[in-house]
């Protein structure tokens, strides 16, 4: 019988067994950045390569969970059942694994489809996942229980029931704690956000606010100083967050957006560009102040024309009336002595030693945050400061955080 594990231990068993673990280690990898983007500093993360290839998009889109629990956690399952295939081979588990390979090659080449023609990027830890996971199921296709048998067309379509239905109980359990994993977490994150220490405001306060309830900045229950930049994926993720926040906390949020370009062409605060033309894109809504709320939301709700068209960049500045600020030196001098405010801080990272270097930054009232919150999170967050500032306390905050 032709088979990819049953005769021995062959360069095929061993070739699956070895696809097997790559494609848990892969898994892994995506779900420590998942935890570490939404519970901690990315910054400087291997990841992180270039504009095309990070994991910022992924690891802050709709997709990157289901229901808390990391989508990496389902592929770390896969593989755990590939490399059991491997070590303990048998007609029916190969039968079953052969049928999950082909489901989990269709939802590869879907995840890589989206990333590649929506995303406009790649992240580096799910690349790696897909290739093992394509490889996993070539090697089910070409070598796998039925190859050349009578009906083989069907054989993907055959997997071992109560196989299956180990498999669906120890997905079940382990993912039911991972999502507990998850809330604890974000638990913990709540209160140690009350635990961080105080920072100064930056000595240059950005004039540009995206969101303004009060005349004077520290007025308002919950100001934020956000140091962000324009096509930076995690910037456009709390963009999101701010627009429903900023409707249910009406006229108690301010926030003054310090302008943070990753391009080094105008920001010698970072070491080297991520987003091409993010400086462009600063200036043009560095124009006009008073319009700057409007520009910026457009320039969010527009992120991926932003970020790759420059015709729609051109067409932006002609209707602010900003091409001049492709040339105003005055104005980019305005916006960079925003930006080296970031050199007022202590490091973000241990590697790098000239302060704030990660987008989003946010100074939230008084406490700096490296990166995004999860939204539970950070409406819990804004809650506190609300019911501080009312003199309340903060022991709502238990019932706030799922």
């Amino acid at each position: 019988m032709q088979s990819l594990t049953l005769n021995g231990m062959s360069w095929r068993r061993s070739f699956s067994l070895v696809v097997g673990l790559g494609m848990m280690g892969a898994s892994l990898l995506t779900i420590n950045h998942f935890f570490a983007a939404n519970f901690g500093s990315v910054s400087g993360s291997v990841c992180d390569i270039s504009a095309f290839i990070n994991c910022g998009s992924s690891t802050y889109s709709p997709l990157s969970e289901v229901y808390g629990v990391p989508l990496g956690f389902f592929g770390l399952m896969v593989g755990g059942l590939v490399v059991l295939g491997a070590l303990f081979p048998s007609v029916e588990l190969e039968r079953t694994n052969a049928a999950i390979s082909a489901l989990n090659a269709l939802g590869v080449v879907g995840l890589a489809s989206y990333s590649l023609f929506v995303w406009k990027s790649l992240c580096l830890y799910c690349s790696i996942y897909w290739l093992f996971s394509l490889v996993s199921f070539g090697l089910f296709w070409a070598y796998g229980v039925g190859r050349g048998e009578a009906g083989s067309r069907t054989r993907f379509l055959r997997p071992s029931l109560k196989h299956v239905a180990a498999f669906g109980v120890v997905v079940l359990a382990g993912a039911f704690g991972m999502q507990r994993l998850h809330a604890a977490k974000l638990e913990l994150q709540v209160a140690n956000y009350f635990a961080l220490p105080a920072v100064h405001q930056p000595s240059i306060l950005s004039p540009y606010w995206s969101v303004r309830s009060t005349a004077k900045f520290e007025d308002a229950p919950i100001h934020v100083v956000e140091y962000g930049d324009f096509l930076c994926g995690d910037c456009r993720y709390l963009f999101t967050q701010i627009e429903k926040l900023k409707e249910e906390f009406k006229g108690k949020i301010n926030v003054a957006f310090q302008f943070f370009p990753f391009e080094t062409k105008c920001n010698t605060v970072v070491n080297k560009t991520l987003h091409p033309f993010a400086c462009q894109v600063a200036w043009i809504a560095a124009h006009d102040t008073s319009r700057f709320a409007q520009i910026h939301d457009e320039i969010f709700t527009n992120f991926m024309a932003a970020k790759h068209d420059s015709a729609w960049r051109a067409g932006l500045a002609r209707r602010y009336g900003a091409e001049s600020a492709l040339t105003d030196t005055a104005l980019q001098g305005v916006v960079e002595r925003i930006m080296d405010t970031g050199r007022e801080y202590a490091p973000t990272s241990a590697t790098d030693s000239r302060g704030i270097h990660a987008t989003p930054t946010m100074i939230l009232n008084g406490r700096m945050v490296v990166g995004t919150l999860p939204y539970e999170q950070l409406r819990a967050i804004f809650q506190a400061l609300v019911h501080e500032k009312a003199g309340q306390g903060r022991t709502f905050i238990e019932s706030w955080v799922p």
